[in-house]
C-alpha cells in the first residue's frame, strides 16, 4: 500500500494513533531511567545526554525498522532449557531486566546508605565520585536497545505498514525528548519521586525478566500500578504542601 493510499485510508490512521500512544507508554520506562541517571551528572552536562541518550534511540529503533525481517526472527526459538523454548528476543530480555533490576538496586542502596550521602563523604575526607558522561551515554545506550527492540516487536504486531511504524516512533521520541528535562528537573526537586521511580525500574526489570521466561504480564496492570502509585505520592506533596503554607501563615501572625 502506497503513502496516499495509507493516508486515505482510516484503519491506518486509527492504528498510527493507537501505536504512537502504546510508543509513548513504552517510552515511560526508558524515560525513567535516562532522567535518573543523567541527574548523575554534572548540572552543565546532563541536558546534552539525555538529548543524545534519546538521539540515539530514535536513531536505533530507526535502524532497527529497516531490519524488521530480521527482528521479527529474534522471536523464533534457539535452545530449550527446563522445558521452555528461549529466543533471542528473550535472552535480551532477560539480559535488560537483570541490568535494571541491579541499576535500581545499587541506587535505592546509594539512597538508603548514609555512609554514601555526598555530605558524610567529604566530611569524612573521602573524595565524591561522579558518574562520567561516558558511563551515562553507554548505559542509556544498553537499555535504549532493550526497549527498542521490545518497543519495534510491539509495532510490528500492531500493524505491518512501515510508514506507520516510523512515524509512531519518530512522534514518540520527539514527545520523549520534550518531556525528558522537565521530568528530570522534577524527580530532582523531590528526593521522595526519585525512591518511587527507582521502585518502578525495579518492577520493570523484573517484568522483562519474567516475560523472558516466557510468562507474560499484561502492561495494564504495570502501569496501573505505577499510576496508582504516583497518585498516592501526589496526594502526599499537596498534604506536605499545605502543611507547609499552614505552618508559614501560624508563623506570620
Amino acid at each position: 500500500m502506497d503513502i496516499a493510499a495509507l493516508v486515505a485510508d482510516p484503519t491506518a490512521w486509527v492504528a498510527l494513533v493507537t501505536l504512537v500512544v502504546m510508543e509513548v507508554v513504552l517510552g515511560i520506562d526508558n524515560l525513567i531511567f535516562i532522567s535518573i541517571l543523567t541527574n548523575k551528572l554534572p548540572p552543565e552536562h546532563r541536558e546534552k545526554a539525555r538529548k543524545i541518550g534519546i538521539g540515539l534511540a530514535l536513531v536505533m529503533r530507526l535502524g532497527l525498522l529497516g531490519t524488521v525481517a530480521w527482528i521479527v526472527q529474534l522471536t523464533n526459538p534457539v535452545f530449550e532449557a527446563f522445558g521452555h523454548p528461549f529466543s533471542w528476543k528473550d535472552m535480551i530480555l532477560i539480559a535488560g531486566g537483570l541490568f535494571l533490576v541491579y541499576k535500581a538496586t545499587k541506587e535505592i542502596h546509594h539512597s538508603v546508605d548514609v555512609v554514601d550521602n555526598k555530605e558524610d563523604m567529604v566530611g569524612a575526607g573521602k573524595e565524591v565520585v561522579q558518574m562520567s558522561f561516558s558511563a551515562a551515554i553507554v548505559q542509556i545506550l544498553i537499555l535504549d536497545l532493550v526497549f527498542s527492540i521490545d518497543s519495534i516487536i510491539t509495532a510490528v504486531g500492531m500493524t505491518p505498514h512501515l510508514p506507520i511504524m516510523i512515524v509512531a516512533v519518530v512522534a514518540a521520541v520527539t514527545v520523549m525528548l520534550l518531556a525528558a528535562t522537565p521530568l528530570a528537573n522534577f524527580i530532582e526537586r523531590n528526593p521522595t519521586i526519585v525512591m518511587l521511580a527507582l521502585a518502578f525500574l525495579l518492577m520493570i526489570g523484573g517484568t522483562l525478566i519474567v516475560e523472558g521466561f516466557g510468562v507474560h504480564v499484561p502492561k495494564g496492570y504495570i502501569y496501573a500500578a505505577m499510576a496508582f502509585s504516583a497518585g498516592v505520592e501526589a496526594l502526599n506533596m499537596f498534604a506536605k504542601g499545605a502543611r507547609a503554607k499552614k505552618k508559614a501563615s501560624g508563623t506570620l501572625h
